[in-house]
């Protein structure tokens, strides 16, 4: 190989670093910021329109933060986060330059007075509602994928993998929208919610023994773990508040006709806990033996789900090339 070309080898991918570093710096401004699509302040979004003369396909992005922070902004704001484990604004724009259109929503926080699944339905009426835009906004709501990391990705497992909820004759137009997605990306999602299988997959990693329900945050003033966890979900007991739980779980929905997902988890399954007690609970509650759990479901079922981790081998290099390949024909 000559020197020159070694050389024009070189500048080429300085520029193209400089031209991806100039991508993340750009703030990209939504089409549309803050639409409202529900009664609550929270119940807004942004959107990105890509160019288009032919109706566009849609990905929407639900923030992660244990149901109780987390915005639509960390979307465009190039914030680097667990919820997607990249640099946000790159992801943004790269869907808009395959042509895909980019929604961002918030809903409800958890809490005593607003508890689970208020944020799950939330999602379910922005979806509804941005699908009720189409003809307006040019975009085809056959072809609407979801995104997002930790409570993101559970909202996004059980949309995709709920039944459809529309209401056909329902009085209210956007009810009657479909909430079926063509495919999901998650990223540290947990993927069920159910203690025993906290207890033995995820506290078990421990060198010493804990309660798989001490690893989820109390809630506001509930600061005991039990009574947390029946609050979370508007339980009245336990096991009330357990089988609420399980019903809004990835594995308990999950069946061979849903939509394919793409899943991203931050450690391979050798990996050791961290030393660093600030970083454990993360560790513990995105950790891969969830969506290993959700694989092994899947293939019994030939349900379509990709697993990245680091060492994985994969189809899918991205999270935007899943993306480009499920939504376009």
């Amino acid at each position: 190989v000559g020197y020159s070309n070694i050389v024009h080898g070189q500048e080429a991918h300085r520029q193209g670093a400089q031209r991806i570093a100039k991508a993340e710096r750009e703030q990209n401004p939504p089409t549309y910021t803050n639409v409202k699509y529900g009664e609550h302040e929270r119940n807004v979004f942004d959107i990105w329109l890509a160019g288009s003369a032919k109706p566009t396909p849609l990905a929407i992005y639900i923030h992660g933060g244990g149901f109780q922070g987390g915005s639509k902004e960390t979307l465009h704001l190039n914030q680097s986060n667990i919820g997607l484990g990249f640099r946000s604004q790159q992801v943004l724009n790269q869907l808009l330059e395959a042509g895909i259109s980019v929604a961002s929503i918030n809903y409800r926080y958890l809490s005593v007075d607003t508890p689970l699944p208020a944020s799950h339905h939330d999602a379910k009426r922005a979806l509804q509602f941005i699908r009720s835009k189409a003809k307006e906004w040019n975009l085809d709501k056959s072809r609407v994928a979801a995104f997002g990391g930790s409570a993101g990705a559970q909202i996004c497992m059980w949309l995709a993998f709920s039944d459809d909820m529309a209401k056909p004759k329902d009085i209210d137009p956007i009810e009657r929208e479909s909430t079926r997605l063509t495919c999901i990306v998650t990223t540290g999602g947990q993927t069920t919610l159910d203690l025993d299988f906290w207890q033995d997959k995820i506290a078990s990693l421990l060198r010493f023994e804990t309660n798989a329900i001490s690893l989820f945050p109390t809630l506001g003033k509930v600061k005991d773990p039990q009574k947390a966890r029946i609050a979370r979900w508007g339980a009245k007991t336990m096991e009330q508040a357990n089988k609420r739980a399980t019903r809004y779980s990835a594995l308990s929905l999950v069946s061979k006709d849903d939509p394919p997902i793409f899943m991203s988890y931050g450690m391979p399954p050798t990996a050791r806990p961290p030393t660093d007690k600030t970083r454990l609970r993360g560790w513990l509650t995105h950790h891969v033996n969830l969506g290993i759990a959700l694989k092994e479901r899947s293939d019994i079922l030939t349900h379509e789900a990709h697993l990245n981790y680091p060492g994985a081998e994969l189809k899918y290099q991205s999270q935007v090339e899943f993306f480009v390949d499920k939504l376009f024909d």
